[in-house]
């Protein structure tokens, strides 16, 4: 018998005995396939691509111990917990009795998530690096209307909206905002806390509407996570600061609203409300105690304002000394002593959150505002089309775009380009490397000088480096250098051509195996003819085809691949010249 003789059915080896599909998942789990994706979601177990696929390529395949946590899952025996216990419901409601139907709703069992936030992320770095797609998505249900064919409740698009507002106001209040982009598919936003750079995707405000080609219900299970983290999140965020979690915002109160910035006025009530001391009689001890919490209730809702608008929680972040960077400060001041008004056709939710994180102080039409229109003070007037009202002469009329560019070039832009009638410049965006994409917008180049202006730099010439700028003596040095050895590299020019192209020909012949001659060919002497001088583009190619002569096939490959991509790339930048040509041709 050979030593690896195994018989048919005995233990499994190899990627066999790592992976399994997806089909011998459900069967080893015993759940429905809708189950199984709902525990893969939460525990954060996903798909595997093994090396040498068993069961053939049009299976799932997911690691054996991945499945092995899921059997142990304490949250798997809730779920089987809950279908026999709807089991029960829709049997009293086959049975026609709609009293014990009622009833058992009441007491249906529930679930928490808050272990798995525990164990999915232990500390609290881990959580803010996977919170870009928790953000998108709790913004995208935040605007999405509610539907019953889609099981989503008015009760969630509410919590998502107050989680997101929350997270909004201690961005804005703590000036960790550094990016803004507006797009066809919504407005990027990128903060930086604790180090981490966090970017998320808010829709536009406008009406959102279902497709049948998304399957909501893994997105309301992604969701579900999501909202866990998120409130772990801001309750860390806010307890930072020493402010309570979550605030008090009562519904009741939204329509009567009277001013956005009134929660400031939260942490004051409710230290008025501590020192209230009730009367020592014990015989009214209790409804004295009652009476007090319910007038610290009513002190502190009184100021509420409606969980709709992004600057009802701005200032319920109290003030506390932190230690800013150099950054922090440089945002926390670019709209020092601003004041700006919004009209009622801008983007009223995204200028309420921007503005505040970069220092500015920001008002608009409609109850509630903390100044009027026909405040002296406003220096700036953010308005998207013309209006027929009262022009102040004392403001500027800005179109929006200006502020997101302010807010990207970190400096005060002047509003000749961006005042109302005209057509704004380009709205570049901050995530793109123009350098490394191998074009710079004309824009972008004009942002520059301006940066350079506003920190007194001077930019030095094309060609020309910043060290020698500094010294203007190296630039007369080079000069004077290259005209006196002008003539000396002519001469030499010939010789080290001519070394060059011997050194590449013996390298090819070594490396297809031929036999190298002992003696070599004759160097041009001085003064011979041109005609003998190698062609430079020829040298260049054979030097470029060098390193791919000694790579292995798959390397090649890739190597060609990245060429490929590095062509298309230059052909797509060279486009965009041609077109910026033709139009200042047309002009």
């Amino acid at each position: 018998m050979p030593k690896h003789y195994r018989p048919a059915g005995k233990k499994k080896e190899g990627n066999a005995a790592r992976y399994m599909t997806r089909s011998q998942a459900l069967k080893s789990l015993q759940v429905n396939l809708n189950l199984f994706r709902r525990l893969c979601i939460v525990k954060g177990i996903f798909p595997r691509e093994p090396k040498k696929k068993v069961k053939g390529n049009h299976h799932t395949y997911y690691h054996v111990k991945d499945i092995s946590f899921l059997q142990h899952e304490p949250l798997l025996e809730k779920f089987r917990e809950i279908k026999t216990y709807q089991k029960k419901v829709q049997k009293a409601k086959a049975k026609k009795n709609e009293e014990l139907a009622r009833l058992l709703l009441t007491r249906q069992p529930t679930y928490k998530l808050d272990r798995l936030i525990r164990e999915r992320y232990p500390t609290f770095i881990d959580a803010l690096r996977d919170l870009d797609d928790c953000l998108t998505m709790v913004h995208l249900f935040a605007v999405l209307p509610a539907s019953d064919r889609e099981n989503l409740e008015v009760k969630r698009v509410h919590n998502c909206r107050r989680l997101s507002h929350e997270w909004q106001a201690y961005i804005s209040r703590t000036h960790a905002l550094r990016k803004v982009f507006v797009s066809v598919k919504g407005i990027y936003y990128q903060a930086e806390l604790e180090g981490q750079k966090i970017t998320w995707l808010t829709p536009h405000a406008i009406q959102q509407v279902f497709t049948n080609d998304v399957d909501f219900g893994v997105l309301l299970t992604f969701l579900e996570f999501y909202e866990t983290l998120l409130a772990f999140t801001n309750f860390k965020l806010y307890h930072s600061l020493n402010v309570k979690y979550p605030p008090i915002l009562d519904s009741r109160l939204e329509a009567l609203a009277a001013d956005l910035y009134a929660l400031s006025r939260y942490i004051d009530a409710s230290s008025r409300g501590m020192t209230v001391e009730p009367k020592v009689d014990a015989s009214s001890s209790s409804q004295s105690n009652d009476r007090a919490e319910s007038e610290l209730r009513l002190a502190q809702l009184q100021h509420q304002l409606p969980s709709s608008e992004p600057g009802a929680l701005m200032h319920l972040v109290a003030d506390k000394e932190v230690e800013e960077d150099e950054e922090t400060r440089a945002c926390k001041s670019l709209f020092k002593d601003l004041k700006f008004f919004l009209s009622r056709e801008v983007p009223r939710e995204s200028l309420l959150f921007v503005l505040p994180a970069f220092g500015g102080m920001v008002s608009w039409e409609g109850e509630g505002a903390p100044f009027k229109e026909d405040d002296e003070s406003i220096t700036h007037h953010i308005i998207d089309k013309p209006s027929a009202g009262h022009m102040y002469l004392s403001r500027e009329y800005v179109q929006p775009q200006w502020i997101y560019d302010c807010v990207n070039a970190r400096i005060i832009l002047p509003t000749e380009k961006y005042l109302v009638g005209r057509i704004p410049p380009p709205h570049l965006s901050p995530f793109v490397d123009n350098e490394a994409e191998g074009y710079v917008p004309d824009y972008a180049e004009t942002i520059k000088r301006l940066q350079a202006a506003a920190r007194n730099d001077v930019l030095p010439l094309p060609g020309v480096g910043k060290e020698n700028l500094e010294d203007p003596q190296n630039l007369l040095y080079a000069g004077v250098m290259s005209r006196a050895e002008e003539a000396e590299a002519a001469k030499t020019k010939k010789k080290m051509a001519e070394l060059e192209k011997q050194y590449h020909e013996e390298l090819k012949k070594e490396v297809t195996g031929s036999v190298v001659d002992d003696v070599a060919a004759p160097m041009v002497e001085e003064g011979e003819g041109e005609e003998s001088v190698p062609d430079a583009a020829q040298i260049a190619q054979d030097t470029a085809d060098m390193p791919t002569l000694m790579m292995s096939r798959n390397k090649r490959k890739l190597y060609d691949a990245m060429k490929m991509g590095q062509k298309k790339k230059n052909e797509s930048v060279e486009r965009i010249k041609q077109r910026k040509k033709n139009l200042k041709a047309d002009q």
